[in-house]
């Protein structure tokens, strides 16, 4: 797929990695996970980049849904933060960035950084950013980094989703880049959901297998694919008024062709696959 945007023999546009930034006021952001790009995300946002000052961001808060590499090593790229970097994660999570992968030890060196403990099945109403915003924590199952201790073997709050509710509309969103099941308490959150922004991360479970570039799965990563038995198209063929979304998009992944018979196939279906840039009004 790489190859195909390159030579421009595939109907593709470039990504970079996987993030989403929420607000209600268009002035602060709340940033869910923080990508290895953040810093060309920013650059290419002018109202995550409102210069206010020499250094400025209008991210007001982080919140992590998990310790994956994709979602955290751009926290080195905000390390010359004048005011502390207020990161919301859970216990897991934490544990996680400051021994296996440490992170937060590194960026001590540069920024003080204030942590608040995220408790899956908890509601906070108050995340600097997300004015009126209720953001919901749902425990997910999916996998640990490689570098955890409890990778293949994850407990609750290793992966989060969030069902976050603006307080003034009722409009609610889901979001969850990383699902390898989808359990009772996940599927209510997605029938409620005004919006689902969901794991799209492989078409096949054998996807990586078949290209020749590693022997996993996408099950045994965390991630439901989108075709075969229980498949997150088969759950998103359920929903009937909700926009589904789906996002995190392994670059072996061929609905990001877009003259593809597989991109085709979810447009039929009314399912939209995310690209850099895209902005949805709740």
């Amino acid at each position: 797929m790489c190859n195909g945007v390159r030579t421009g023999t595939i109907d593709a546009r470039a990504r970079t990695q996987s993030s989403i930034a929420v607000t209600n006021d268009g002035i602060d952001w709340l940033l869910f996970n923080t990508s290895p790009d953040i810093l060309t995300q920013l650059k290419a946002s002018q109202n995550l980049q409102p210069a206010r000052q020499v250094r400025d961001t209008g991210i007001k808060s982080i919140f992590l849904l998990d310790s994956q590499i994709d979602h955290t090593t751009g926290l080195l790229m905000l390390r010359e933060s004048d005011t502390p970097l207020k990161i919301w994660c859970t216990e897991q999570v934490h544990e996680d960035l400051t021994t296996g992968n440490p992170l937060f030890n590194v960026l001590t060196h540069y920024c003080d950084i204030e942590w608040h403990t995220v408790t899956p099945c908890e509601t906070y109403k108050s995340i600097p950013g997300a004015k009126d915003i209720r953001v919901e924590v749902l425990p997910l199952t999916s996998n640990a980094p490689p570098y955890s201790p409890r990778r293949d073997k994850p407990l609750p709050g290793d992966t989060v989703g969030v069902l976050m509710t603006d307080e003034l509309t009722n409009k609610k969103v889901f979001y969850a880049p990383g699902l390898g099941q989808i359990e009772v308490p996940v599927w209510d959150a997605m029938q409620v959901a005004d919006t689902v922004l969901i794991d799209g991360t492989m078409w096949t479970d054998d996807e990586m297998q078949q290209a020749g570039i590693s022997k996993k799965t996408a099950r045994s990563m965390g991630h439901l694919p989108q075709t075969g038995e229980g498949g997150m198209i088969e759950w998103l063929d359920k929903l009937t008024d909700t926009r589904k979304v789906l996002i995190h998009i392994n670059n072996t992944n061929p609905i990001l062709d877009e003259a593809g018979p597989e991109y085709a196939a979810l447009k039929e279906k009314g399912i939209e696959v995310s690209f850099d840039g895209m902005s949805l009004e709740i």
